[in-house]
């Protein structure tokens, strides 16, 4: 049975500052959700509204196959990845989802050395904030989703 931070799959930490337990969960809880609902929002308020539109007018123009079914598999990741990371449950899974989701608009859609002079800046930041993003759900998969987690509650029952 864990009972101790050692035994979750939280990473202990070992130097420096340690926040005490109810202040470690809010801080993950928190983060979670600040992390992911940006892709939870861009599904709902974007991709499924403006179906049609993303996948003639924006995804078809890259050159994508059958994007209408590529979008359909880009929304579940969406949808699928940010709700299990913000409710910390298989938040190593759904981490990886969005990380593949990151990864993909990174080089398909965010290709700055394809771009137009006019447009390098403004690209290169959007691959450049992927590629952050992706940093925090590697360090997911990494660490997992923390104490106030429904990963957490599933260990501590074992």
């Amino acid at each position: 049975m864990a009972t101790r931070l050692q035994d979750s799959p939280v990473a202990p930490m070992h130097q420096g500052f340690t926040p005490p337990p109810q202040l470690l969960g809010f801080l993950t809880v928190l983060g979670r959700v600040l992390l992911c609902s940006i892709f939870f929002l861009d599904a709902v308020g974007d991709k499924i509204p403006n179906f049609n539109h993303v996948a003639t007018d924006v995804m078809a123009p890259k050159g994508m196959p059958f994007p209408h079914f590529q979008l359909a598999g880009a929304i579940v990741f969406l949808i699928v990845g940010s709700v299990s990371v913000m409710v910390g449950y298989k938040a190593r899974i759904g981490a990886l989802m969005l990380f593949v989701f990151l990864a993909m608009a990174a080089c398909l859609f965010h290709d700055f050395w394809n771009a137009p002079d006019a447009q390098v800046q403004n690209q290169m930041i959007h691959f450049m904030k992927n590629l952050s993003m992706m940093g925090a759900m590697a360090f997911i998969m990494g660490v997992g989703s923390g104490p106030w987690s429904l990963d957490a509650l599933t260990l501590k029952k074992v």
